[in-house]
């Protein structure tokens, strides 16, 4: 199918085009609304790679392993057009927008390149591709933020990500992410507010709120932090039930944000809170605007005015210059917290960071086996952590039906509770006589635990 345009007499065909999404939620995002605006110009999304002909590969530069897995896809779709089956390559996101010369040079497959703050080119780019072009869209990453844009949303329907800010000011000495996401900007409170109505509208039931870091949310906009007026204007939408935090700085969290979490009954008691390290010694070297005082004073007040709060943190292994005492702090801390959820990246040498011109630089084999060392104490603390979710009744949003594997009229669903962010934390498993949907939000009570995953059963007795 083909309309003629007359204003240049070219073709343009309608395209059935492929997404791979790589990378964090915030990638996610984007990818959702470069399916959106192709879906609008009149382009088919499909799933099915064999039928594409087109690739659109949104790629992560984050990390070493994470440039590495964008490559290996571009060069694995690029297989592909040798096969017949694609007819062109478009290489988006975060390794497009800081490499684009590299990928034009090294990686003949790539056909057209798409930066992060030129997604909005995406029709265009197909378009161009089409016509047999091969054009780089690129635009400079302290560009006004993508925002408002029709969005395909990926992930079922009964939860969507919402990225509220884009880039980040930190400048940490061990991230590159300003370098091809550049500086702080706030999405217009108005613009997240219609879009989360249009999600819930759509079905949404949960908004996972997202950024570099949301705690320092309007601040470039409105000259104040504007987290806590955002959740209570968002709790005020019809359909939301949950609203989840992640990426809280810990330096940027105060009383007000607090006390919101607190009182709103929609914002989930869960809170990704990266610290990074506990050394003050590292924590210097790594640029980071706490202590391990602090973090400790911070995280004490949490669990004080939010007794069943959820905290999941995120750690480095292996900094420049980590000492074995600056990893025992560290350790020491992890077992004294006994955070509920806990991930742990081994460093990684970023070009052009500060990082990387530091001495001290560490062998890769004693980062991951002080890595393996941190999360074999934090499997300890998470199965006892579940162990004491016993007894209790809570609120669960179901996420899909387990394949049968018995003759039982029962069935068994996988469900989160508000402990439980998607792709990063465990389950519940819950075992019901009744005919339930994805997204369904239902009251259980937890009778068993397995590892770091929950047993239960209905409670429908249950009342918040």
């Amino acid at each position: 199918m083909c309309v003629l345009r007359d204003e240049c007499s070219l073709f343009c065909f309608f395209m059935k085009i492929v997404f791979v999404s790589l990378g964090c939620d915030k990638n996610l995002v984007d990818t959702e609304m470069m399916m959106g605006q192709l879906a609008e110009a009149g382009h088919e999304i499909t799933n099915d790679e064999s039928e594409a002909d087109i690739a659109v590969v949104n790629t992560c530069s984050f990390i070493s392993d994470a440039k590495e897995e964008s490559i290996d896809t571009l060069i694995s779709m690029g297989r592909l057009k040798e096969e017949g089956s694609l007819k062109g390559i478009i290489a988006a996101g975060c390794l497009a927008q800081r490499y684009s010369e590299d990928i034009r040079r090294d990686i003949p497959e790539v056909d057209e390149i798409v930066g992060t703050m030129a997604i909005d080119d995406i029709v265009a780019a197909v378009e161009r591709l089409a016509e047999g072009k091969k054009e780089t869209f690129i635009k400079p990453i302290d560009g006004p933020v993508i925002c408002g844009k029709p969005r395909l949303v990926s992930t079922g329907g009964h939860f969507a990500y919402l990225k509220i800010a884009e880039g980040c000011d930190k400048r940490c000495s061990y991230c590159a992410i300003p370098f091809f996401r550049g500086k702080y900007r706030s999405v217009p409170k108005e613009v997240l507010v219609k879009e989360a109505k249009k999600l819930a509208s759509d079905g949404v039931k949960e908004l996972i709120l997202v950024a570099q870091e949301t705690t320092i949310y309007g601040v470039d906009l409105y000259k104040k932090k504007m987290l806590p007026e955002l959740l209570r204007e968002l709790s005020n939408i019809e359909g939301i039930e949950f609203i989840r935090l992640l990426y809280c700085y810990p330096e940027a969290i105060d009383d007000e944000l607090i006390e919101e979490m607190k009182v709103n009954k929609k914002v989930c008691h869960y809170l990704d809170m990266p610290i990074q390290h506990a050394s003050d010694r590292v924590l210097k070297r790594m640029g980071r605007l706490t202590n391990r005082a602090k973090l400790t004073e911070l995280i004490g007040k949490l669990r004080r005015e939010i007794p069943d709060i959820c905290l999941r943190t995120t750690l480095i292994t292996g900094f420049p210059g980590e000492t074995g005492r600056d990893f025992k702090e560290m350790k020491e801390f992890v077992k004294d917290m006994r955070f509920d959820r806990l991930g742990v990246f081994t460093y990684s040498r970023e070009e052009g960071t500060g990082a990387a011109e530091m001495s001290g630089q560490i062998p890769e084999f004693i980062k991951k086996m002080r890595r393996n060392s941190i999360m074999k104490l934090q499997q300890q603390i998470a199965f006892e952590k579940a162990e004491g979710e016993i007894g209790r009744s809570l609120k669960v949003m179901v996420e899909g039906r387990m394949p049968d594997e018995s003759d039982s009229y029962k069935a068994v669903y996988a469900c989160r509770t508000y402990k439980d962010a998607p792709e990063v934390d465990g389950f519940l498993f819950l075992e019901t006589e009744r005919e339930l949907m994805t997204g369904d939000v239902v009251p259980v009570k937890v009778t068993a635990s397995n590892k770091y995953d929950l047993i239960g059963v209905p409670d429908y007795e249950f009342t918040e």
